[in-house]
């Protein structure tokens, strides 16, 4: 949708010209303001933009999700499951659960026909979630399937007592054995869709770290999570200098070169979770589980062993 101030129009503010407009309300244009969906003259801008005769405002308003989560038949490895909780290793590529751009086809949809009517309190569309993984990353997440588990698990990461470990190969030769990344992680300042270090409201964020190993041109490390922010261990190691392979929103490095080969590409960003403990909500039982490493980081791994070999 594409609208162009008059110069009867100058000095309203951007917000109130929107909704004016357009007829969407004045907080769906603050929406879509903060996610870039709102540009004016092909830039983004801030809430009380000042509208000038001539401007081109382009909206592009977001998909409508469904209203109710829908059973889908999607392959989903659960590890364990109970009448509480279920523990799954969800692949790289699946969505946890529906939102703009991703209307089905996600995890949420894949156990809503395993289990059934999913009751644990939540949003619609993510019952039972207590945590989430991105799309790109692989690993185990634990799903609460009742009221009692959902509660319990909640209180755990509030406290800090899940224990999250991640394996991660990153790009570059990062400096010393093992360390501890505490730097706060807020919305960017530039870019509403990332986060970020440099940021003006930033929550606090503590990433531990190990070196595993040392392949040709990366660092294979295991990652504890001691807080939960978004993209936490992503911003986290591009802000060292040494961002996840195939990150393609934080670094950007998406190949390393071989000698006398093709270009060693990574199609998704190499972060997979690996550990994932807990003390069961209901029963009291200590939980832990593993996944090994999924198998294009494995290939990647070995390729790129075989070049110190080489």
């Amino acid at each position: 949708m594409l609208v162009k101030a008059g110069a009867e129009d100058t000095s309203t503010r951007i917000d109130r010209f929107a909704a004016d407009k357009t007829g969407i309300t004045r907080s769906q244009i603050h929406k879509l303001i903060e996610e870039e969906l709102l540009v004016v003259n092909g830039k983004p801008v801030k809430p009380n933009y000042k509208v000038r005769a001539g401007d081109e405002i382009k909206l592009t308003p977001s998909e409508k999700p469904p209203e109710a989560l829908i059973p889908e038949d999607i392959p989903v490895d659960v590890l364990y499951s109970d009448e509480h909780i279920a523990v799954v290793n969800k692949p790289a590529g699946l969505v946890v659960y529906p939102a703009a751009g991703h209307h089905s086809g996600t995890l949420m949809n894949a156990l809503r026909f395993r289990f059934g009517s999913l009751t644990a309190p939540g949003a619609p569309l993510r019952p039972g979630v207590v945590h989430r993984l991105d799309k790109d990353t692989s690993g185990i997440m634990v799903v609460a399937l009742s009221n009692a588990a959902y509660y319990g698990l909640v209180e755990q990461f509030s406290n800090k007592e899940v224990k999250r470990s991640y394996i991660a190969l990153l790009w570059g030769n990062l400096r010393g054995e093992s360390g501890q990344i505490s730097l706060r992680i807020g919305r960017s300042m530039t870019d509403r869709k990332k986060m970020s270090v440099r940021t003006k409201k930033g929550k606090e964020a503590e990433t531990r770290w190990d070196v595993l190993e040392r392949p040709k041109g990366a660092t294979l490390v295991r990652a504890k999570l001691l807080t939960g922010r978004t993209h936490q261990i992503r911003v986290h190691f591009a802000s060292s200098g040494h961002p996840v392979l195939g990150d393609r929103t934080y670094g950007k490095k998406t190949a390393i070169s071989l000698v006398g080969k093709e270009k060693l590409s990574f199609p998704r960003q190499m972060l997979h979770a690996k550990v994932l403990g807990f003390m069961h909500p209901v029963t009291g039982k200590k939980m832990r589980f593993t996944s090994p490493l999924p198998q294009d980081m494995a290939e990647a791994l070995e390729a790129l062993r075989g070049e110190d070999a080489a």
